[in-house]
This record gives C-alpha cells, sequence and structure tokens, in this order.
C-alpha cells in the first residue's frame, strides 16, 4: 500500500526527477519541508505548493540526513515538519498545503493595507521589564548546557526534562492565581514537553502561547555530546524568565500558557502535536510566540530578526509596536523557509504565530547542532534577555487585551 501510494504521487506531481526510489528497503518519514531545500537534496518531491513554497515527501534516513545537511549549510535547522504516519491519500497531503496557502493569501491580504499598529505605554509593564535579570538567563543556560544531551530519542530523553518539570513545580508553588505544570507525553517521541498554564480571570478560555525547544542534538542521530547552549537552551531560558516575572504579576485576562517543546531537532514532533491537539479541541488561540536561538548577536547587540515567512503579519507588527513603545531596538527582517522552528506547526493549523531570533540566518551562530554550541565569549546574555522583555511584554499586555488577528 504504502509502495503504491509514493508511486501514484510521483506520477500524480510535477517532479523534476527522473527516478523513483525503492523505498521499500529504508524506515521513511514523510515531512512537510521546504521546497527549495529538497530540490536542492535532489529529492524526490511527492507533491507541491509553489506559492508557499513548501514540498512533500518521503524520505528514508539518508535523504533525511542530506536535507538536514544542507539546511544547516543555510545556517537553519531542520526545515522539516515530521508526520506522524505517510497518508494514505494524496488528497490528505492537497488539504493541508491548501490550508496553507489559503493562510498565506489572507497574509497577502492583511500586507496590502498600510497600517500603524501602536501599543499605549503601561507604566506597569515598563516597571516589570526592568526586574528581568540576564544573570538568570546565564544560570539557567549553564544548567540546560550541562547535561550530555538533551537529544530526543536517546536513553536519556526526559532526564532534563524531569529535571525542569520539578523545577517549574517549584517556581508556581506559591502562586496567588491559578497555575498547573504538567507533562506532556507524545506519541512520536520518548521525550515529553512540560506546559505552565496561568489560567486567566475573565477570558481563560482565549490563549496567548509561549513556546521554546529545550532538545539539543549534536551529529546525525544525535550520537554525540549536545550541549545545545543557542540552540536552544538560549531560547528556553529566555522564556523562563519572562515567566518568572509574570508570575509575580496580577493574574492576567486572558490564558498564558509556557511551554517547552520535546523534539524539535526532529521535525516538529512535540509542538506539532500539541498544535493538532488544540486544533482539533477548537482551543480559541490567540497568538503563538516562538523563542529559538537568542544568545548570539550576529548582527549587532541588540539587533533581531523577525522572521517573515510562516508567521503572522499581524503579531509581527504587533511585536514591532511592542518594540517601539518599551525596548527600541533594531529589529531586521529574514526568511527561514518551512519548518525551521515551531512556530510553524501552529501557523500550518491556522493559529496566529510570530517568530524572533537572533540574528539574519548568515549571521547565525555557526555551531548549533555541535559539541561546540557552549558558552562563549562571542555569547551575550545581554542580547538574550531582549527576548525575554518580548515575552514579557506579550503576557502582560496581549494577556489583558481585546487585541486579535482580524478575522476574514
Amino acid at each position: 500500500m504504502k509502495q503504491s501510494f509514493i508511486f501514484i504521487g510521483l506520477l500524480a506531481s510535477q517532479q523534476v526527477f527522473s527516478h523513483i526510489p525503492d523505498f521499500s528497503a529504508h524506515q521513511t518519514q514523510a515531512v512537510y519541508a521546504d521546497l527549495n531545500l529538497l530540490k536542492q537534496a535532489r529529492i524526490p518531491v511527492l507533491y507541491a505548493d509553489n506559492q508557499t513554497n513548501i514540498g512533500y515527501s518521503v524520505l528514508t534516513p539518508t535523504m533525511l540526513q542530506k536535507l538536514s545537511e544542507l539546511s544547516h549549510q543555510h545556517g537553519r535547522c531542520g526545515n522539516f515538519e515530521a508526520l506522524s504516519q505517510i497518508p494514505n491519500d494524496i488528497n490528505i497531503v492537497k488539504k493541508d498545503l491548501d490550508a496553507v496557502n489559503k493562510q498565506h493569501k489572507k497574509d497577502l491580504s492583511y500586507m496590502s493595507v498600510a497600517r500603524n499598529l501602536t501599543v499605549a505605554q503601561n507604566p506597569k509593564i515598563a516597571e516589570a521589564l526592568q526586574e528581568l535579570k540576564a544573570d538568570n538567563i546565564k544560570q539557567t543556560v549553564t544548567w540546560l548546557s550541562s547535561y550530555h544531551s538533551r537529544y530526543n530519542k536517546g536513553a536519556n530523553a526526559n532526564v532534563h526534562v524531569n529535571d525542569f518539570y520539578e523545577k517549574m513545580k517549584l517556581m508556581t508553588a506559591n502562586s496567588s492565581f491559578p497555575v498547573t505544570v504538567d507533562l506532556i507525553s507524545h506519541r512520536s517521541t520518548p521525550q515529553k514537553s512540560v506546559r505552565v498554564s496561568i489560567k486567566g480571570s475573565t477570558k481563560p478560555d482565549e490563549y496567548v502561547i509561549f513556546g521554546a525547544h529545550y532538545d539539543s542534538i549534536s551529529g546525525w542521530g544525535g550520537t554525540g555530546r549536545a550541549p545545545g547552549a543557542d540552540d536552544n537552551a538560549s531560547g528556553s531560558a529566555s522564556l523562563l524568565e519572562a515567566m518568572r516575572v509574570a508570575l509575580t504579576k496580577e493574574q492576567p485576562q486572558r490564558t498564558l500558557e509556557f511551554m517547552w517543546y520535546a523534539g524539535e531537532e526532529s521535525g516538529l514532533l512535540g509542538s506539532a502535536e500539541i498544535a493538532e491537539a488544540y486544533k482539533v479541541e477548537k482551543r480559541n488561540v490567540i497568538a503563538v510566540l516562538q523563542l529559538d536561538m537568542t544568545m548570539f548577536p550576529g548582527d549587532g547587540e541588540f539587533k533581531i530578526t523577525s522572521i517573515t515567512d510562516f508567521t503572522s503579519p499581524w503579531l509581527r507588527d504587533y511585536m514591532k509596536a511592542l518594540n517601539t513603545t518599551y525596548l527600541n531596538i533594531e529589529i531586521l527582517d529574514d526568511k527561514c523557509g518551512y519548518g525551521c522552528s515551531d512556530h510553524a506547526s501552529w501557523n500550518r493549523r491556522g493559529f496566529p504565530a510570530v517568530f524572533p531570533t537572533e540574528a539574519k540566518f548568515n549571521s547565525m551562530f555557526q555551531y548549533i547542532h555541535t559539541d561546540k554550541d557552549v558558552i562563549s565569549s562571542v555569547m551575550s546574555f545581554e542580547h538574550s534577555l531582549v527576548f525575554s522583555k518580548i515575552a514579557l511584554a506579550m503576557a502582560l499586555d496581549l494577556g489583558n487585551s481585546t487585541q486579535r488577528e482580524a478575522l476574514h
């Protein structure tokens, strides 16, 4: 059944390759991935959406390694979302990518109209931002990068997860409002995700979500030492510091959820399952912020990058408005292709997402996914603190707001 579907898919798509690979002798993985990278890697594309530049392929381990290595040459992570199974009907793939295409057209429509989105300054938020400490980020990055590896499919995939979970329970134990901490199990990886939920006071069914992945990887198959200081102990630490201060403030009107995802490095595994569950449950997700790599100021300290593909233009404008009101840093624009981080999981399922990161992709830290991804003099915890400020300002402002992406 699997082989016949692949053959039909190859015939139905606009295939640029002349051969049909023998998948039967290999364990295969269905993915949605950056179309250009698939073509550069000479991987058969079984279905493609040229407008959004997403391709669907079924990969052997060798193909997956080639795709990963090529994406690293471009300064990116894997640039793919691993699917839980090979779809038994190409129309399932078409439906998924049609939905992304529809969202893409909505985004283009939004951007075709000039807007001047502003955020009024709130003295309480300005004061709260001063409570964030770069040294706390340093301590967390030091702790997380001290593990031999945080690889999501390794023998010790949950050692740091369980330690992190216990730390979250201690941090939230004395909260004056309802907070829950839970571990989320996944089908696609033995590693678990951690979620901290601060229940909204008046609009508990409206969710503002903040995410970072805390797995790490080094080399093909995750066999090496993987300290993952920048990728992504840094984003995890920036998020934790924002949550620390948010817990000391008044209960938000909307529910705030802070998530540390499992298995991003293997194809957005944890975030994809969570986002899919939220879609099935029809949760009212107002916004999703993704923090992935926050510590290397490749374009200069306090110059960060906003990823403009597979993110919400409304949220990008909102983040820039927060910057004008509270931070006054420089925000550059760049693209990273489909699946470069967990925001793609949410975007593909119709949720507004935004992804600020440390630098433009040709300037990012070059030693990610190696044993050299460690704290060093080239890193800046003050730079990483910028992302804590974005997350905290968003939590305190959007968490107590009626703002949302315009529904079409």
